[in-house]
């Protein structure tokens, strides 16, 4: 997956991130009634996501390097891509809604424990642990990761992803209540366009078609 589509998933995306995830960032504990350390705080919990979606995207990465060496990658791209047309299809939340697993438990108890604590190292670790709640664009990301080639890639791919979301995140902790539900919830209906997106580049990206950027030989580059 390119950098500029990964970027483009998660600007166009977190529409569906405020729905979501709007309520815990609307939530952030205010440490100090100070407004530098207001928004310090809400870029903090931002850069701690972004940190975990990074490593994420590490991980898969390195998954899609081992899957390359063993002449598997083009496939992975190819059922990634198809598997999230797929989801797109067969579910009428578009797959956003993936059910949680019991492992994530601990994660909501954690995050209740930290939204009782005003401080900034809080609201850091609040971001950490956002970026593991399971949510169906960080799937779709990481699925693009796993095509990226390697670690470096997939590192990169992600951290593209999570800055794409940083626009809306900060704006609505910033913007509080100001920002209305209803004009959340009218930008999500741009998510499964940009999912099937994704999922159409993906396959593209498999099939190698040699057109630069968006289908390029096999020995072309796989995450600029």
């Amino acid at each position: 997956m390119e950098l500029w589509t990964a970027f483009l998933l998660g600007f166009v995306g977190s529409a569906h991130c405020a729905g979501m995830c709007g309520p815990l960032a609307l939530a952030l504990p205010v440490t100090e009634n100070s407004q530098a350390t207001f928004v310090l705080g809400r870029v903090l919990y931002n850069a701690g996501r972004m940190m975990t979606y990074g490593a994420m995207g590490g991980v898969f990465g390195g998954l899609g390097q081992g899957l390359a060496m063993a002449g598997l990658q083009r496939w992975v791209s190819i059922a990634a891509g198809v598997i999230i047309l797929a989801s797109l299809l067969v579910s009428s939340r578009f797959a956003l809604g993936l059910p949680a697993t019991t492992a994530v438990g601990w994660l909501k108890s954690g995050l209740g424990k930290l939204l009782a604590t005003r401080s900034l190292r809080s609201v850091f670790l609040l971001g950490l642990l956002n970026g593991l709640l399971p949510c169906g664009l960080v799937y779709a990301a990481c699925a693009g990761a796993t095509a990226s080639g390697n670690s470096l890639n997939g590192a990169a791919c992600l951290l593209a992803f999570g800055l794409g979301t940083v626009p809306m995140m900060l704006g609505l902790s910033l913007a509080g209540p100001r920002l209305l539900t209803t004009f959340r919830f009218k930008l999500q209906r741009f998510v499964p366009v940009s999912l099937a997106v994704v999922g159409g580049l993906l396959i593209l990206r498999g099939l190698a078609l040699g057109i630069p950027y968006l289908s390029p030989a096999r020995d072309a580059a796989c995450c600029r």
